[in-house]
């Protein structure tokens, strides 16, 4: 009689054990999946970039002219224009604004390279009203290479992602006879073979009249800089702070150009405008690149 006891009290024992066992096999299980389901949900980010006082530039357009678009066009339906929407677009999984080119038809004024590209705008929808060095100014953006293709000897094409370009003002340009208000750029800071590198203008003739120093002519091209580091495809920032006859760039915090100089102390006479996004820098047929911006911030 006691060995049937036993056996049976075993029995419900060796059930029971079982039986959490189960219990705990199941409820493990449970959380495997959870985990898994948790893992394959999304994160989606959009960028926070204002865009009230930017104007945009398009690789598009008719008879061989770049088209641009301003206000809320910009501002508010740049995701839902059908014009503007392969070339400027979020990237919400990365929370990034990324700007597309290619070597297209259509262009600006002056120049054979095709542009995705902000122009700003102190006052929205209107390219009249610009800086001058004196008044000073500071624009900082955080981004990234996306893709880019190569050229015949396997080289990186080249992107100039921030510039400052000069404007001539109303009075200046009836003044020598110009056509438009167009100005050169002082500062073009290019995403070079994963390198950032840095060209600035200078003065010809240092001698030259506030008169002559308008025609652009009068100014050519610097040797260049090069920042020590490199960014690849990585995300990183730059700062390009403006005063009275200087200007600072910065790479990541840790890495400066210092401009203060005589050619700096002359361009101050043109109003300035800064530029931010992707011109390409190639006619290479099925060329392009990508460029993110994840911040873009402009302060005067």
């Amino acid at each position: 009689m006691r060995i049937k006891l036993k056996l049976i009290a075993l029995f419900v024992f060796a059930s029971v054990l079982n039986g959490n066992c189960q219990s705990n096999k199941a409820v493990t299980e449970t959380k495997v999946e959870s985990k898994k389901k948790k893992k394959k949900k999304k994160k989606y980010k959009l960028p926070e970039i204002d865009l009230t006082h930017w104007s945009l530039t398009i690789p598009d357009g008719e008879n061989g002219k770049a088209k641009s678009f301003k206000g809320k066009d910009v501002v508010l339906n740049y995701a839902t224009n059908e014009e503007i929407k392969p070339y400027m677009y979020n990237d919400s999984t990365k929370g990034a604004l990324v700007f597309y080119a290619y070597p297209s038809k259509a262009t600006t004024a002056n120049t054979k390279y095709s542009r995705s590209e902000l122009r700003e705008q102190m006052i929205p929808g209107n390219n009249n009203v610009n800086w001058t060095f004196k008044q000073g100014a500071y624009m900082k953006g955080t981004l990234a290479m996306d893709e880019v293709t190569r050229d015949s000897e396997g080289k990186y094409h080249r992107v100039i992602i921030m510039q400052i370009h000069g404007r001539l003002t109303d009075d200046q340009r009836d003044l020598i006879g110009q056509k438009d208000n167009n100005a050169p750029p002082m500062l073009k800071i290019y995403w070079d073979k994963g390198k950032i590198r840095v060209k600035t203008k200078v003065l010809k003739n240092l001698n030259a009249t506030e008169e002559e120093m308008l025609h652009e002519d009068a100014w050519g091209d610097d040797d260049g800089f090069n920042f020590e580091q490199e960014v690849g495809f990585k995300k990183c920032t730059l700062e390009v702070e403006i005063s009275d006859g200087k200007m600072v760039i910065i790479l990541n915090k840790n890495e400066y150009k210092v401009y203060e100089n005589i050619h700096m102390k002359k361009w101050g006479v043109f109003e300035n405008y800064f530029k931010a996004g992707n011109y390409f820098q190639s006619r290479d047929e099925d060329a392009f690149a990508k460029v993110r911006y994840y911040d873009l911030e402009v302060t005067h």
